[in-house]
């Protein structure tokens, strides 16, 4: 499975099987995870056979089920930390996907308490990412047309089209989809449009799916 089948196949899983991620698998995502943190000056951290993660009636609420395995995704306070946290948390996202494994965006139904136990007080946590067997492979929410996210007029250009596409399947809080996508000076720009929940990380995660599938860097 390539990254483009994985944004295509990939939808959010919140129940999950007691089968335990195998050690090559878990080898490829702690090394992922080391790479990221180098490139990015984040700290993300990979918690494997941790229940405790998702102990919580929050967790409950947001009908988590058997979450044993997740991911933190924080880093030192700065003003494009919840951007990068979507950019590269979808990066991972996806090789998990590749790897036949199942993942879900959580920004609050997590036991906190525990969860920020494993951060220094000068980080900032963004979201977990809960990791695992699904029970199911989940499925496709309704978004929006392409006319309501791309603000540039006339013909797309073949790569921007692609790019395009492949943001519409990005994970948004709520499916919320508050981003604007156009092209000026000939390259491809996104930004949020309006007020929503974690809108940052939100179009960090869009910013990856675009530049995936358009091979395309976007300003």
């Amino acid at each position: 499975m390539d990254t483009l089948q994985a944004i295509r196949e990939r939808h959010s899983v919140r129940a999950y099987t007691e089968q335990k991620i195998e050690e090559d698998k878990r080898a490829v995502l702690e090394k992922l995870v080391n790479e990221i943190n180098a490139e990015s000056g984040l700290h993300m951290q990979i918690h494997f056979d941790d229940p405790e993660g998702f102990d919580s009636r929050l967790a409950h609420y947001g009908r988590f089920e058997n979450v044993n395995n997740y991911i933190v995704l924080a880093g030192k306070k700065d003003e494009d930390i919840e951007e990068k946290c979507g950019y590269y948390g979808e990066k991972l996202v996806l090789e998990a996907q590749k790897l036949g494994l199942n993942t879900c965006w959580v920004a609050s139904t997590f036991n906190k308490s525990v969860v920020k136990k494993l951060l220094p007080p000068e980080e900032k946590l963004c979201v977990v990412i809960s990791l695992g067997y699904g029970q199911t492979q989940g499925v496709q929410h309704k978004g929006k047309s392409l006319e309501h996210v791309v603000a540039s007029k006339g013909n797309m250009p073949d790569w921007f089209r692609a790019g395009a596409e492949a943001a519409l399947l990005a994970p948004t809080a709520i499916n919320q989809q508050k981003f604007k996508m156009g092209i000026k000076d000939g390259e491809p720009v996104i930004k949020v449009s309006g007020i929503g929940v974690l809108t940052k990380v939100d179009l960090g995660i869009v910013k990856y799916h675009f530049e995936v599938a358009s091979g395309r860097k976007v300003q």
